[in-house]
Parts: structure tokens; C-alpha cells; sequence
């Protein structure tokens, strides 16, 4: 009679942790838990998918082949500047000094997405962590905005040298060009955070797929799981008319130096222009995706992927070749040093 009191009562307790259980399994209406990413944010996508440039094998590895070519040229042909900059006195002027910085800057805005886009192009999964496109954006909005201060510091040195040429040391002296580019700096560390205070907070809890093979502002801003129209007037008040502004501030510099020029002596504006020629070819090529992507209503093809690639590939390898090229001093040094290991070899 107590075995069979005791095998009943183990049956109770058997059904009442059952029963327990059940009301334990979370109800299909009930919400899912969020992953916390890192403390950074609330959403449950970890990680973001890029659909690349192409889906042929065999364009991809041509694509592979030529970016890394081209990044092997930025990296060799900045590095060339900078350090012909830094040891060769004949070079310590405010251009050259400016031009060192543009140097790094264009090897820091490359190295922010083209390696990993080559190491993308054979992968069949192309996959970047929450934290790292976060961090992607940042970098490539801190560095386009001291390029921005960069080039207009550029100008103004221009400027300087053929309105003012008297004038020239005294206003570009040495603690007029490191404030500058510190300037360039802060204003590229407040541009990006600026927009970056918005857009961490935004839940992400769908789709991660971004048709594009970086990070960036705008593209990421459609994945986001909540109205995003508030979030591009921000992007566009805060990237469109930086964009603009100093687009316009730099065409504008350029056409007051050549009326200058041409006011003093018509012979002296074919000279004239051919100096500004290269900033102007950088200007052009360095804004055109810029002004497509943030000023214009936020774009739905991907068109703004290709054009991107002027920011990231073409310009910072076309900075070293312009420069070294048409630049006399720079050009002389560099035969001077080819010369005299030719000589010794």
C-alpha cells in the first residue's frame, strides 16, 4: 500500500514538472530576445552580407588582378611622396608638406576597404561583423574630411603663392600648415561622429544583404528596421553640404587665381593653369561620387558602387602620378635619383 502511495505520488510530481515546462517555451507571438552586439547596439544582425562588384568568376578574378595592382601603385607611390617629402630639404615647403599629408590620407581611405574587397572577390560569402562596419564607415568618413580640409588648405597654398608670392612665407609658415591639417583632422573626427551618434542606435533585426562592397552611411541606413527618411536628411544636411560647400569653395578659389592671373598677364594664364591643372583633376574625380551618393535623394541602383571606386582606387593612385609628373621639382628629384643608381649599379 505505501509502494503503491509513493509510485503515485512520484507520477504527480513527474506531471507537475511537465506542466512547468510547458509554460516555460516562449509562444510564437512572443518577442524574440535581441542580441546585444558588442554593447554597441541592440539588433540581432551580427554581421552584414556584400554582394560585390560581379557574380562571374572569371571578371572577378580580373577584378582581383587589377586592384591589387593598383593598390600595390597607391601604396609604393604615396609612400614614395611622403618619404621623398620627409628626407629630401629641397622638398620642406608648405605644398610639399601639404601634399605629404595627402599622401597618407589616400593610402588610410584605400587601405579602409580595397584589401578587403580583393580578399572579397574570391570568397563566395563576403561577410564584415557589425563592429567592423561600423568602424569601416567611421575611418572612411574621418579621412574624406581632412582630405576635404586637405584640399582646400592645397588651394589656399595655390593661392598664396601665385596672388601673393612676397607674401607667401610669411602667411604659409610652418604653424599656419600644422594647423591645418589638425584642423582637417578634427573637423574629419566631428564629421563622421556627428552621423555615427545617429546611426549606431538604429535596430537592425532583418536583412543584412549590402549591394555594395564597403560600408557606408546610406546603405546601411535602408537595412535599418525602422523609418529611415529622418535618418537621410541627416546624412545629406551633414555630407551633402560638406560635399558641396567645399566643392564649390574649391572651384571657386581656382577660377578667382586664374582672373588674377589673367588681370596681371594673359601669357602668365596658360602657366598658371597648368599648375592648377592637377588640383583640379583631383577635385573633379575625388567629389563626382561624393556629390552622387550624399547630395542628390539617396540612390536605389548601385550605380553609386562603381563610381566609388574613383574614391577608393583611382584618385589615390592618380595623386602620386599627377604630382610627380607635372611637378618639376619632384620630377627632377626623382631622375636625380634613378640617374645616380643607374650610375652606381
Amino acid at each position: 500500500m505505501a509502494l503503491k502511495k509513493t509510485e503515485s505520488q512520484r507520477q504527480k510530481e513527474l506531471q507537475k514538472q511537465g506542466h512547468d515546462k510547458q509554460h516555460q517555451i516562449p509562444q510564437k507571438d512572443q518577442a524574440l530576445p535581441t542580441k546585444s552586439i558588442g554593447g554597441l547596439n541592440d539588433s540581432v544582425v551580427s554581421e552584414f552580407v556584400f554582394l560585390g562588384l560581379s557574380s562571374s568568376w572569371e571578371t572577378k578574378v580580373f577584378l582581383m588582378l587589377i586592384f591589387s595592382w593598383i593598390y600595390l601603385g597607391i601604396t609604393l607611390g604615396n609612400l614614395f611622396i611622403f618619404f621623398l617629402v620627409l628626407f629630401e630639404s629641397h622638398l620642406h615647403s608648405p605644398m610639399y608638406f601639404l601634399l605629404a599629408n595627402l599622401s597618407l590620407i589616400d593610402m588610410g581611405v584605400t587601405s579602409t576597404t580595397v584589401p578587403k574587397m580583393i580578399r572579397d572577390l574570391l570568397n563566395e560569402y563576403k561577410l564584415i561583423s557589425f563592429q567592423s562596419c561600423m568602424t569601416q564607415i567611421c575611418f572612411i568618413h574621418i579621412m574624406g574630411g581632412v582630405e576635404m580640409v586637405l584640399l582646400i588648405a592645397m588651394a589656399f597654398d595655390r593661392y598664396t603663392a601665385i596672388c601673393k608670392p612676397l607674401h607667401y612665407l610669411n602667411i604659409m609658415n610652418p604653424k599656419i600648415c600644422v594647423s591645418l591639417v589638425i584642423a582637417g583632422w578634427v573637423t574629419g573626427v566631428i564629421h563622421a561622429m556627428s552621423q555615427f551618434a545617429f546611426i549606431i542606435n538604429l535596430p537592425f533585426c532583418g536583412p543584412n544583404e549590402v549591394d555594395s562592397f564597403y560600408c557606408d552611411f546610406p546603405r546601411i541606413i535602408k537595412l535599418a528596421c525602422t523609418d529611415g527618411d529622418k535618418f537621410e536628411f541627416i546624412i545629406a544636411a551633414n555630407s551633402g553640404f560638406m560635399t558641396m560647400g567645399t566643392f564649390f569653395l574649391l572651384i571657386l578659389s581656382y577660377i578667382f587665381i586664374l582672373v588674377t592671373v589673367w588681370k596681371r598677364s594673359s601669357r602668365d594664364l596658360s602657366k598658371a593653369f597648368v599648375t592648377l591643372s592637377a588640383h583640379i583633376t583631383v577635385v573633379v574625380l575625388f567629389f563626382t561620387p561624393c556629390m552622387f551618393l550624399y547630395v542628390w535623394p539617396f540612390p536605389t541602383s548601385s550605380i553609386d558602387k562603381y563610381l566609388f571606386i574613383v574614391d577608393f582606387a583611382i584618385t589615390p593612385v592618380l595623386n602620386p602620378a599627377i604630382y610627380t609628373l607635372w611637378n618639376k621639382d619632384i620630377a627632377i628629384k626623382r631622375l636625380n635619383k634613378w640617374g645616380h643608381y643607374i650610375k652606381f649599379c
